[in-house]
């Protein structure tokens, strides 16, 4: 029986204190509200802001593979610039993309068949288009989960640690992840789970989240958790892809550090410690870049150049009927902040 049908019956625990931080105007009615939880620090690593259930325990899904890639290096994975990059990115699966991937594989010894993340097409759509057109079918390599896996596959290579086994929690590398996991977050790790790709994935917090990022930026640069941070800021393309909203936020405004997540989750850093996270408890991740951005912005973050970052239009008939604006709780929660500040 698997842990999802042996669950499915059991059920859910409540999580108090929700916050609004998002809502959707379509014609003058709010069609969708979008409930979570959030935390920002400032430059000094103080919480400035807390809404939700900030420590309750979450799956942080892919905005903590910075944190994973970190792992790896710190494991011995030699890798650097756009290698390091796709290690802790969602790349869209453009050809540059698995060029890359490829790259790291050889120098693991391995070919693509090792990877053990599903077959998958490229989320770029002209990319994917052009495989249909030249007939070529679904790839691993393709899957924006690749990199991760290669970089993990490298450091087991480095370190003569079997590669066959390499998605078990209890594989030398895993547990190192975990360690480093809550090292980097200072929360202990108390729910393991697998996620979408088949990495084991740790468990931790919304507070944990803004942690990690927030010692990510604020590393010494020749640092391993340094030269991770450089490495995306350096090459948003290879953390995301063409038009990937990390890869055009991090590219719009220079020196923020950012990772999305399936389920809502992101985390975002500016270089100076000023950090904020969040989980949308529905799951949709299309107001936490707005969101995330607006805190950002309130913490002294210039977000010049990113209005198609936080003007989100909803549509009507191909025309702009409404748009995707704060929720209640968190915009009130910004306006005291402001007052604060005065």
């Amino acid at each position: 029986m698997t842990e999802s049908t042996s669950t499915a019956g059991a059920a859910a625990p409540a999580v108090p204190g929700l916050a609004e931080l998002a809502v959707v105007w379509r014609s003058g009615l709010i069609e969708s509200r979008h409930f979570g939880s959030l935390v920002a620090l400032d430059a000094d690593g103080t919480a400035v802001l807390e809404l939700g259930a900030t420590d309750a325990a979450i799956l942080p899904r892919s905005t903590v593979k910075p944190v994973q890639a970190l792992a790896c290096l710190t494991a011995g994975a030699p890798l650097a610039g756009e290698e390091l990059a796709i290690a802790a990115g969602s790349h869209t699966g453009e050809d540059a993309h698995v060029a890359v991937v490829r790259r790291i594989l050889e120098r693991a010894g391995l070919d693509e068949s090792a990877l053990q993340c599903p077959v998958d097409r490229p989320e770029d759509e002209s990319t994917f288009e052009a495989l249909l057109r030249s007939g070529e079918g679904r790839a691993a390599v393709r899957m924006n989960c690749s990199g991760k896996h290669a970089a993990m596959l490298l450091a087991c290579a480095v370190n003569g640690w079997s590669t066959a086994d390499y998605l078990d929690p209890a594989h030398p590398l895993q547990q190192h992840v975990l360690a480093t996991m809550a090292e980097v977050t200072g929360v202990p790790v108390e729910h393991t789970a697998i996620d979408g790709c088949g990495a084991p994935l740790f468990g931790t917090t919304v507070r944990g989240v803004a942690a990690a990022f927030r010692a990510l930026v604020l590393a010494d640069p020749a640092s391993p958790a340094g030269l991770v941070a450089a490495a995306m800021r350096e090459h948003p393309f290879f953390v995301g892809g063409s038009g990937h909203q990390n890869s055009e936020l991090m590219s719009t405004i220079p020196g923020v550090l950012a990772k999305g997540g399936a389920e809502g989750v992101i985390g975002v850093a500016d270089a100076d410690g000023s950090a904020v996270s969040m989980k949308i408890v529905d799951g949709s991740p299309r107001a936490t870049t707005l969101i995330a951005l607006r805190v950002l912005e309130a913490l002294g973050t210039p977000i010049d150049g990113a209005s198609a970052l936080v003007e989100l239009p909803v549509l009507g008939g191909g025309v702009p009927v409404g748009e995707i604006a704060l929720g209640r709780d968190l915009a009130s929660a910004l306006d005291a902040l402001a007052g604060d500040q005065e």
